[in-house]
């Protein structure tokens, strides 16, 4: 039988003081929503701003990626032996200041640091927010409670994410990050009241959180993500381009695209995270395939205009269908890493981020059109499901043991 990561008895509601905790947490996702995605909508901006090109504009965001890449399983680590409340607390400190330090960025190259700097904590909060999200609420919770802290991401696709382009286009694009930082204020502060101390485990220590990248099952679940949520990336990235050119949609109604893309993630999440409490890789063998039905639905589907809206919807609920789940496997993998474990899922799907835009654009280069990233992603899904069933076949063989 799999481990799951113990908690103290809850109700079947959240109480009180569980609903406020959970948003406190959400709100640092949502603010790391809005840095991480306004930057695409206001790289026209940051070009003219820096006097850069758009490759350099776009080596930002990247930069940024690999921060996160970088010091999810790093920070997490380093932070093994604190109280997951102040590994919170200094993760999100840490983000907001790095993302201050961009809005004084003098020149292309302070800047690339600073973006580099603000993706570090990025992961490490999301794996220790899951962490103290899922001990706040009974073992067959876990889902759900994991599902509402990624649902500040998936939030800031709809409100944030727009609002935050207006301010930029509108007041200067470095007013992003003045933003960002106050959101991160907030949530310092609302950490700080609501989320309950938690000690540190009395054996946590760096080997100890190490000691998850030596599970197989812990790399299989980071593969299914890379390789699985590939294609929800490499459909995003080209979607502004797939609309205006293939749908004959006027770009002036992109920003309504973005929000339907972000309202299907946002139904997704909440989705994917009851389903995963159910069954973890149940959900994981039906989303897969489902990503990789709606993906090949859309290709088609994209010719016509209301079509085009409504897979839009369906891509991002099918995508984020598959978050919670995944970050409920890696606590299940490594229940004695927790952090680390949860917070590689976060590494995984920017990884997925960049090889779905890479190969995303490797068939549009190749004249195969703006829907072919859709049908990249229908065979990355399908080649994801592939992973999944390994996963689950070796399990049979050996059980998740805590």
């Amino acid at each position: 039988m799999s481990s799951v990561v113990q908690s103290p008895p809850a109700t079947k509601t959240p109480s009180p003081r569980i609903a406020p905790a959970i948003v406190s947490l959400a709100m640092g996702g949502f603010g790391i929503g809005v840095t991480e995605f306004t930057m695409m909508g206001l790289l026209k901006e940051v070009e003219l701003g820096l006097g850069i090109s758009t490759p350099e504009a776009g080596h930002l965001i990247s930069a940024y990626a690999l921060g996160v890449v970088v010091g999810a399983p790093l920070l997490a680590a380093v932070g093994a032996k604190l109280p997951r409340k102040h590994l919170a607390l200094g993760l999100m400190f840490f983000f907001s200041v790095a993302n201050l330090t961009s809005y004084l960025a003098p020149d292309y190259t302070t800047m690339l640091v600073s973006r580099f700097a603000a993706g570090l904590p990025h992961g490490a909060f999301f794996g220790v927010a899951a962490v103290i999200a899922a001990s706040l609420v009974p073992p067959t919770r876990r889902g759900w409670a994991i599902s509402m802290v990624m649902a500040g991401l998936t939030v800031s696709n709809v409100v944030g994410v727009p609002l935050a382009t207006w301010v930029g286009q509108a007041f200067g694009w470095r007013l992003l990050f003045v933003l960002v930082g106050a959101i991160g204020l907030l949530t310092l502060a609302l950490l700080w009241r609501f989320v309950p101390f938690q000690a540190a485990h009395p054996d946590a220590s760096i080997r100890r959180e190490l000691g998850a990248l030596k599970r197989l099952q812990v790399w299989l679940a980071i593969l299914i993500g890379i390789v699985g949520f590939g294609g929800f990336f490499a459909t995003y990235t080209y979607i502004a381009h797939t609309m205006t050119s293939v749908a004959g949609i006027p770009s002036s109604l992109i920003p309504l695209v973005v929000a339907l893309y972000g309202l299907g993630m946002v139904a997704g999440n909440i989705v994917g995270g009851r389903i995963a409490d159910r069954s973890v890789m149940g959900t994981i063998y039906r989303v897969l395939p489902g990503i990789a039905v709606a993906l090949v639905v859309y290709a088609v589907a994209v010719q016509w205009p209301w079509s085009a809206f409504v897979m839009v919807f369906v891509v991002g609920a099918a995508g984020s269908m598959l978050v919670p789940a995944l970050q409920t496997r890696l606590l299940d993998a490594s229940p004695d890493a927790p952090s680390l474990a949860s917070s590689l899922n976060h590494a995984a799907l920017n990884v997925a981020n960049a090889l779905g835009a890479f190969l995303g654009g490797v068939v549009i280069a190749w004249g195969w059109g703006y829907v072919a990233p859709a049908l990249v992603g229908a065979v990355l899904a399908i080649l994801g499901l592939g992973v999944a069933i390994v996963s689950g076949l070796l399990e049979r063989k050996k059980p998740l043991t805590a």
